[in-house]
């Protein structure tokens, strides 16, 4: 047979050798299903009789399946039947007896799933979507001295099992796993990179998902989606610590201590000249005003200046102190925005629009932050096709709180006074 010669792009380099675990994510454009196609093939000729599953988690026929794009593979290298490959309807046999199968995860069983016992290669293809149930039957399974579990997926979420497994803080040990994106594939075609640039331009809300592998943070719609992306866009989201020299802002949004009630969130933040600067954000659920304070002692804001909403002058119904009392109590000082009256929620979102182009976020420190103001969205009644305001979820708190960032720099900038700052020089809280 005459010498085959398979195209790799650099990004890819790592995942040559041998390892246990094998990952790509990115978004589209980046080659990494073309990569793991050819690898499966030239593995396939240098261990005659290997067996191999190309994976997902739902597969209702194989046009779903990478079996096409194996066999235009094939074609192009000229590797047919005289190579040993032989492709049939639902297999693709390879050199010395061996195979390549197409499946389905949610189809199996933990009794089916011993038919992949012995098998030398599996591949998760859209590997965003396989469950923690598949993976842990799958894992297992794939027992075979020098046997190689492989995934390519474009990220949904932080805590989609396949994340969680090769993205988390504690891989398997042998994982080899790379970032690729369109900007790493040499061979890209210009109709792809022309409709990368078309998304830039018309959906903007969707590139950084689709072409740049971050996570869907953004959801389409979303109130602040364009300005996120154009922020990652342009170097806003990076290292941006806490300048010294600088007033440092906590500005909250205020829940309450019931388990099920709205979350409180923070952003911590500095005002310099132009620019806002996002350093920190917190956020929990059903947590006493002790664990915020806690928090804000432990990451260095002691002298932080407290911005609260109008209902931080409110008594909490379980311990029957107002959010501004217990921080003047604890030590902190303190300044509390009045309610901006009708429209403040919408207020708040166009504030933080004009806002937006001004900001530099702490990359690390802000992500959660970032989410929240991604999935920020219109809630909508569909079958009149109206606008009923913000939607109140999981998102709203973190938003609302980047909203009274918008507010008070407006406010700054207008030398409005509010309530004056109060500190007093109590014991403090704990």
């Amino acid at each position: 047979m005459s010498t085959i010669q398979f195209r790799t792009a650099e990004v890819f380099m790592p995942l040559l050798g041998h390892s246990r675990y094998k990952g790509v994510w990115g978004g589209r454009g980046s080659g990494k299903s073309h990569f793991f196609a050819e690898l499966l093939i030239e593995d396939s000729i240098l261990i005659p009789g290997m067996r191999a599953a190309c994976i997902r988690e739902v597969q209702k026929s194989l046009k779903q399946s990478s079996k096409r794009l194996i066999e235009d593979k094939l074609k192009a290298y000229n590797l047919g039947e005289r190579a040993g490959f032989k492709v049939f309807r639902e297999v693709i046999e390879t050199p010395g007896d061996g195979v390549i199968i197409f499946t389905g995860m949610q189809d199996h069983t933990a009794d089916s799933i011993k038919s992949l016992e012995g098998f030398d290669r599996a591949w998760i293809e859209e590997a965003q979507s396989i469950s923690h149930r598949s993976l842990e039957l799958l894992t297992p399974t794939m027992r075979k001295e020098g046997s190689e579990i492989w995934a390519s997926w474009n990220p949904m979420r932080p805590t989609d099992a396949i994340d969680q497994m090769l993205r988390g803080d504690n891989k398997p040990t042998g994982s080899a796993v790379v970032n690729a994106n369109w900007k790493h594939n040499p061979w890209i075609s210009q109709v792809l990179l022309q409709e990368k640039d078309d998304c830039l331009r018309i959906t903007p809300d969707r590139y950084s998902h689709v072409w740049e592998g971050e996570y869907a943070t953004v959801l389409e719609g979303a109130y602040y989606a364009k300005h996120l992306s154009e922020a990652s866009l342009e170097g806003r989201i990076g290292f941006f610590g806490k300048d010294p020299l600088v007033k440092t802002h906590a500005v909250w949004d205020i829940g309450g201590t019931s388990k099920k009630s709205d979350a409180t969130a923070i952003w911590i933040v500095q005002y310099i000249g132009e620019e806002i600067r996002l350093i920190d954000y917190y956020e929990a659920v059903g947590q006493p005003f002790e664990s915020h304070v806690h928090w804000l002692r432990k990451r260095g804001y002691e002298d932080a200046l407290m911005v609260l909403p109008h209902d931080g002058r409110k008594h909490d119904m379980v311990y029957k102190v107002t959010p501004e009392g217990f921080l003047h109590d604890a030590g902190f000082t303190v300044q509390s925005i009045p309610n901006q009256g009708a429209g403040a929620v919408l207020q708040r979102v166009e504030a933080a629009r004009r806002m937006f182009s001004s900001c530099r976020f702490h990359d690390e420190n802000t992500k959660g932050g970032r989410e929240a103001l991604g999935w920020y969205h219109e809630k909508r009644d569909e079958a009149r096709g109206l606008g009923l305001g913000p939607e109140h979820d999981w998102a709203s708190h973190g938003a609302d709180a980047f909203g009274l960032v918008a507010i008070y720099r407006q406010g700054l900038n207008q030398k409005d006074t509010w309530s004056t700052p109060i500190k007093r020089n109590l014991a403090g809280v704990a």
